[in-house]
């Protein structure tokens, strides 16, 4: 009797290659038009660049409107009630909110935004933003002190909305003030950039 033997050692036995199924198959060409040849790896390769171009233009796009979307729609200046004047003492300041007045329709609670209101005089007020003009962070009233503090870099203003010290270069942005039927109304704006 013949010694055991391994399939591999009968050439009849022997698992058949076909020359078009080898180990280097990938690199056989596909026919996609008659004449032009492309190979596995670059079909795979365009189809793997036009998915990123895809991808990208639906990540820039949104980005690109955000940008872009102000310049061509411009905010509206609307007055809106913050209260009524019996409601503020004399002399004290406090914060009031209103409405954005451009907010988008998903903005929800964020459509929402403060101003710093003082009375001054029995129907005449005094309206300054929240927001820091160094770079937009919302600033506190220390009335001890009768200073607006940024938090987020040092900026201090005055009462009066002047620079006191700290990165700021301009005073605070005042809004518009008046009294309608006993009701005090801000005429809201799109706050002013400030570019250094």
């Amino acid at each position: 009797m013949a010694p055991e033997q391994v399939n591999g050692d009968r050439p009849d036995l022997r698992p058949r290659v076909d020359e078009g199924t080898a180990a280097g198959a990938s690199e056989l060409p596909l026919r996609v038009i008659p004449g032009a040849e492309i190979r596995r790896r670059e079909m795979l390769a365009r189809l793997a660049l036009a998915l990123a171009g895809i991808t990208t233009a639906m990540v820039a796009a949104p980005v690109v409107g955000f940008v872009v979307a102000p310049m061509f729609k411009p905010v509206p200046r609307l007055w809106r009630p913050v209260g009524r004047v019996e409601e503020f003492k004399l002399g004290e300041t406090v914060l009031v909110h209103f409405e954005d007045p451009s907010p988008v329709p998903w903005a929800g609670v964020t459509a929402r935004t403060g101003a710093w209101l003082r009375r001054t005089g029995d129907a005449s007020f005094e309206c300054f933003a929240i927001n820091c003009r160094h770079l937009g962070c919302p600033v506190r009233w220390v009335p001890e002190a009768e200073l607006f503090m940024c938090p987020c870099h040092g900026g201090v203003y005055y009462k009066d909305g002047t620079v006191a010290a700290g990165p700021p270069p301009e005073p605070l942005h005042r809004y518009r003030v008046r009294v309608s039927d006993g009701t005090v109304e801000i005429e809201t704006a799109p706050l002013p950039l400030t570019i250094q």
